[in-house]
């Protein structure tokens, strides 16, 4: 009776291991899918904030529209480089660790797997491709305050242009990132509206006051 009750013992862990084995696959996918899309989200959020705040500022001193779109090129080619720069670094690190972890269970498990080693490895994540990855991002999303901003002669009108169509991407964007992150919409859209104006604001407020004190360009 007792070898009978090992043997069904046996035979319901090999079940779970199976399990195990099987089930995590499509998960694993679908989370590395959504890990990349909340990334390029994030990506292209913080693009859009960093390059209209620094519009914003500009224009809060300078009502130039060529001196608002040069700035805004240079916050997004700054931007890109340092997100491409900043993501290679942080995903090779990542890629360094998760090889040496590779190797040390080969060694534990045996020659017999090597080619569990080589399928392990092509799961690891592609430094060169997430830098783009966030590049791209970074770019898509400071491209819309310059473009926002890039046909409108009167100042004042193309401030609120500016403001006007970040909030809007502000807004698309949280919704992006409430249905990934599964969380509630209207919280979600909120905190990114509230984060960006207070970054356009502050910078805006704040270059106001340096230039009022005799620091205009």
């Amino acid at each position: 009776m007792a070898a009978q009750n090992h043997v069904q013992l046996t035979v319901i862990k090999e079940n779970d291991n199976q399990n195990r084995n099987q089930v995590p696959e499509e998960d694993t996918d679908y989370f590395q899918r959504a890990q990349w899309l909340r990334a390029a989200t994030l990506g292209a959020t913080d693009g859009l904030v960093t390059t209209a705040s620094l519009m914003m500022g500009v224009g809060a001193v300078k009502k130039d529209v060529d001196a608002m779109i040069l700035i805004g090129f240079a916050a997004l080619f700054a931007g890109a480089c340092s997100m491409a720069i900043g993501e290679f670094v942080s995903v090779y690190s990542q890629l360094d660790i998760e090889l040496a972890q590779i190797k040390r269970e080969t060694k534990t498990r045996g020659q017999n797997h090597e080619q569990k080693e080589e399928e392990d490895q092509e799961g690891l994540p592609n430094p060169f491709l997430a830098a783009v990855a966030s590049a791209v991002a970074f770019s898509l999303g400071g491209i819309i305050p310059i473009l926002a901003a890039g046909f409108i002669s009167n100042h004042k009108v193309r401030m609120g242009v500016v403001v006007a169509a970040v909030s809007l991407a502000l807004f698309v964007f949280g919704g992006i990132g409430a249905v990934l992150g599964k969380s509630p919409a209207v919280r979600s859209c909120a905190r990114v509206l509230i984060g960006g104006w207070m970054a356009m604001g502050i910078t805006f407020g704040l270059t106001k006051l340096i230039g009022s004190a005799g620091m205009e360009m």
